[in-house]
């Protein structure tokens, strides 16, 4: 039950945006909320669950201003589906942003121009898949451990200028910092 590789959308000009880290914005959850409002309109009950991840997730945590959101479901079944209506919501199907995690499909939304941050980046998984307990795990940890948080924090702002003109090298170098948090928090 593999997403429709015809139903890629993704046009061939995309190009990551440069990292840029923002203080802690406290109208991110709101942000988050009014997304949520609008996924569960346009998807119905194929959502069977949704969440805000992310360092935008996390109160006081610097980020980039860049919406996380994980949508679970149940399988892959009529995926083309899922894909044109999110597309109706302003959703870009982007599935190279996938092989580093098959578990996942990726959407962006935000400006049409493809350098510029997206607004929201939404991550559909299978509900209560190892890639949902993942992401869920991370993001508990860092709210509930300020230590741990303090240390993402500063990693982050140290790679984001190391980084600042390759997000994939940005993503990369963080990598063996949330595989850690993720052991510690029994995601593994």
């Amino acid at each position: 039950m593999e997403p429709d590789p015809q139903s890629s959308c993704t046009p061939s000009t995309y190009r990551p945006a440069k990292v840029r880290l923002s203080d802690y914005d406290p109208t991110w959850p709101l942000r988050y909320a009014e997304e949520e409002t609008l996924l569960s309109d346009a998807l119905g009950s194929r959502m069977l669950a949704v969440e805000h991840i992310g360092s935008t997730s996390v109160a006081g945590m610097p980020s980039k201003p860049t919406i996380d959101i994980l949508v679970g479901l149940s399988d892959y079944e009529r995926f083309h589906q899922v894909v044109h209506t999110l597309e109706s919501i302003g959703y870009l199907y982007t599935p190279e942003s996938e092989a580093d995690d098959p578990g996942r499909r990726v959407f962006r939304k935000g400006p049409d121009e493809m350098s510029r941050p997206r607004t929201h980046h939404l991550h559909l998984t299978r509900l209560d898949g190892h890639y949902w307990r993942r992401m869920l795990a991370f993001r508990d940890h860092l709210r509930q451990h300020h230590d741990a948080a303090a240390a993402y924090v500063a990693l982050k702002r140290r790679i984001a200028l190391e980084h600042s003109d390759d997000p994939r090298r940005y993503t990369a170098a963080k990598h063996e910092f949330v595989k850690t948090v993720e052991r510690r928090a029994g995601a593994h």
